[in-house]
């Protein structure tokens, strides 16, 4: 039993080196760790803190970012309604010169085919006219070639003279 039970002499001398660690600790030690555990502490509060408050800035700037895609969003179909609107009126003016543009093309070409169809058509009758009075002279030249046919034609013309 003598292993289990310690000495009194032993006792002593464990109580008194304890102190004295025990006074060195609190004389040199204990202030130096309480202070650093203290900030420590500290450390972590602010630790925390910041934290926190760069949670709330991250929640306002997740708001402010949303607003501002929202925002974004809005404005860019608002581009894209006005660019679709000035697409269609472009088109439309497009097309609208477009038709003006060829009802007065086709206006001149057939102004212009009319001309040509009376220009062509007075050159016939210039044609036609000449060819009539190439055969008419002739066909007097050969009717009125001898006396007889003369005298014959001029007896019919006063017999239809006095008939009308």
């Amino acid at each position: 039993m003598k292993l289990v039970t310690p000495d009194f002499g032993l006792v002593i001398w464990m109580t008194l080196t304890f102190l004295t660690v025990l006074f060195l600790l609190s004389k040199f030690a204990w202030k130096p760790i309480l202070k650093m555990i203290s900030e420590r502490e500290k450390t972590i509060e602010d630790a925390l803190l910041s934290a926190e408050k760069a949670k709330l800035e991250m929640a306002r700037m997740t708001a402010s970012n949303e607003a501002l895609l929202r925002e974004a969003q809005a404005e860019r179909d608002a581009m894209l309604k006005l660019a679709r609107e000035t697409k269609d009126q472009i088109i439309h003016e497009a097309r609208t010169r477009a038709t003006v543009e060829g009802e007065r093309l086709i206006s001149i070409a057939r102004e212009a085919i009319n001309n040509e169809k009376l220009a062509a058509v007075t050159e016939l009758k210039n044609q036609v006219a000449q060819l009539s009075l190439q055969v008419a002279e002739k066909l007097v030249k050969h009717e009125l070639s001898s006396d007889e046919k003369q005298k014959a034609l001029a007896n019919t013309l006063i017999s239809e003279l006095k008939l009308n």
